[in-house]
């Protein structure tokens, strides 16, 4: 592996463990945060660093079980981006749900895509070659806005329809919504990435 591919997974796990205790703050759930907080600041960074090394050895003889691996880990990095500003517009409007809130999944959904684009073509996918980057990113812009509608829907089917389950605030739910949007559209950019837009 190369020390970029170390450098992503540890910072990614770390990103996931403060993604996830910022959630379990802002729950109803009763849990011994400070313990909590060391474990996952130090689990999560190792078994990203694993599970990307056991998917690099995996990928000496099946490439795309590498290229899913990397392309997850940069998933993971930016939607933690792309939380951070659904977050912001929210604090910020106060809405948490409706219209509003289907929008401003918009607006992180395409922030944060216009700059996913260099570390897929890049890293996840190696593609180094700059000839037609103009079609090419017009090929991943049209299949991410349509990423762009998934994750629209099942963020907005999960927030505005079922609603908040379990006892947990609406601004956790709103953010469970985004990551359910995140997961499903993930399944559709991976196959169109490297089949349509980065192939070799």
């Amino acid at each position: 592996m190369k020390k970029i591919d170390i450098i992503l997974s540890l910072i990614t796990g770390a990103g996931i463990a403060g993604l996830i205790i910022w959630l379990l703050r802002n729950s109803q759930i009763q849990i011994a945060l400070p313990y909590s907080i060391v474990f996952l600041i130090i689990i999560f960074p190792i078994v990203s660093l694993a599970c990307l090394w056991i998917a690099y050895l995996i990928g000496k003889k099946f490439i795309f079980v590498f290229q899913l691996a990397k392309f997850i880990l940069i998933g993971a990095l930016f939607a933690i981006f792309d939380l951070s500003i659904l977050n912001v517009l929210m604090d910020y409007f106060g809405i948490t749900a409706g219209t509003a809130y289907m929008i401003f999944v918009a607006v992180s959904f395409i922030i944060t895509t216009s700059v996913k684009y260099v570390a897929d073509k890049f890293w996840a996918f190696e593609k180094t070659e700059k000839e037609q980057m103009g079609m090419e990113f017009g090929k991943f812009f049209i299949i991410t806005v349509i990423s762009g509608g998934i994750q629209v829907i099942i963020a907005s089917l999960i927030v505005n329809v079922i609603g908040p389950q379990f006892g947990l605030l609406p601004l956790v739910w709103a953010n469970i919504g985004k990551i359910g949007g995140i997961i499903i559209a993930s399944v559709w950019n991976f196959i169109c990435y490297k089949f349509i837009v980065f192939k070799k």
